[in-house]
């Protein structure tokens, strides 16, 4: 049967996880021949990538309010007429808004969202239209975003065309990547690692709060910090204020995950809610264990005692005493590691996901 065109529509300038999962799909379905179609914001490194990639792409510029723009759907329905696609998965509230209701104008026979944040959906009247008059399929990254899709109106869409298929990381690439430590521990200090955007939902001020009580039970540790955000000096003054810039290092944005996860004995996630936490997996994925919080998607990827310990959100005396127990037990660190790598390769590597994803558009 013939594979008809498959758009990918995701108008977001940052990059984060749904961004990568929009490039890592688009591209590896381009190479397994399906044509694909990627319009994104000129101004995004999806753009930059999807170009160097040598993707077909387009650009295009939405915003909250471009559904009320009558000439932005007219020009949207051409596209989609002009391109003859058949299948569009939008990313954004607004992408959903926008070139949701151009493409059911112009015909596009699968209109799937593909929700990658575990925040529940508004019970709008807009919403209420959304979904029940454009969106054929909803595609969830965890059973987490699932559930919080319908947790406000539980008949907004029919619960049985929710898909959940899980982020992917491509193994063979991540494995051949260089895996050089980025950071070197001074004599046999434990090394304790973060990574994301340094914002109010990653919530990194509580890792913080943690060090304080890890140095004050006398351990000897440094807590690496990757990212960058609108908290980054607000963050860096906490560390200061507590005494702890020897402990506490600020390394910035890091693009070679390998190499800073290689460079650390635990991996520590204190968001407050993840859709799907990437970094996890490619924690994982180097055999790091991890110390998360027990809520949100994060019990779905981490397996409490098997491939990392979690803890109840915000419990500060909690989580450093989880941290505690692995940081005097290598032998546990390394038995948590080696359980973490498999649950990747059974679960999360790219090609498992893929096929699901090709299962849910081919249906």
């Amino acid at each position: 049967m013939e594979k008809g065109k498959l758009c990918f529509f995701n108008s977001h300038k940052s990059w984060g996880g749904g961004e990568k999962w929009h490039f890592d799909v688009a591209s590896r379905l381009a190479a397994k021949g399906y044509p694909v179609l990627v319009v994104t914001n000129k101004a995004s490194e999806l753009f930059s990538r999807v170009k160097q990639a040598g993707l077909p792409h387009t650009e295009v510029r939405i915003s909250n309010a471009s559904f009320l723009n009558p000439l932005k759907i007219i020009q949207l329905v051409l596209f989609f007429r002009k391109e003859k696609v058949q299948t569009v998965i939008l990313n954004l509230p607004s992408d959903l808004k926008a070139a949701g209701l151009a493409a059911k104008l112009a015909g596009v026979q699968k209109i799937i969202y593909r929700r990658g944040s575990a925040i529940p959906i508004r019970d709008s009247a807009m919403n209420r239209f959304l979904f029940r008059s454009v969106v054929t399929g909803v595609i969830a990254n965890s059973e987490e975003t699932k559930r919080t899709i319908l947790q406000k109106n539980p008949n907004l869409f029919p619960r049985e065309r929710i898909r959940v298929i899980y982020n992917g990381i491509d193994l063979q690439s991540f494995d051949a990547a260089q895996g050089q430590p980025l950071f070197t521990r001074d004599g046999d200090e434990v090394l304790l690692g973060n990574a994301g955007r340094l914002c109010r939902q990653k919530n990194q001020k509580f890792l913080i709060e943690v060090a304080e009580i890890l140095k004050s039970k006398g351990l000897k540790f440094k807590l690496l910090i990757a990212g960058n955000g609108e908290l980054e000096e607000e963050l860096k003054s906490l560390a200061r204020q507590k005494g702890l810039e020897k402990e506490v290092v600020f390394l910035g944005f890091i693009e070679e995950m390998k190499r800073f996860m290689s460079s650390i004995d635990l991996f520590l996630l204190s968001s407050k809610w993840e859709g799907f936490g990437y970094v996890l997996v490619e924690a994982m994925a180097t055999e790091t264990p991890i110390v998360a919080f027990r809520s949100s998607s994060t019990p779905e990827v981490v397996v409490h005692c098997e491939t990392g310990l979690l803890a109840q959100p915000n419990n500060y005396e909690e989580f450093a005493t989880r941290i505690l127990e692995l940081a005097n037990h290598p032998e546990k660190r390394a038995s948590l590691g080696n359980s973490g790598r498999r649950r990747v390769e059974e679960l999360f590597d790219i090609q498992v996901t893929l096929h699901e994803l090709e299962k849910y558009i081919g249906a």
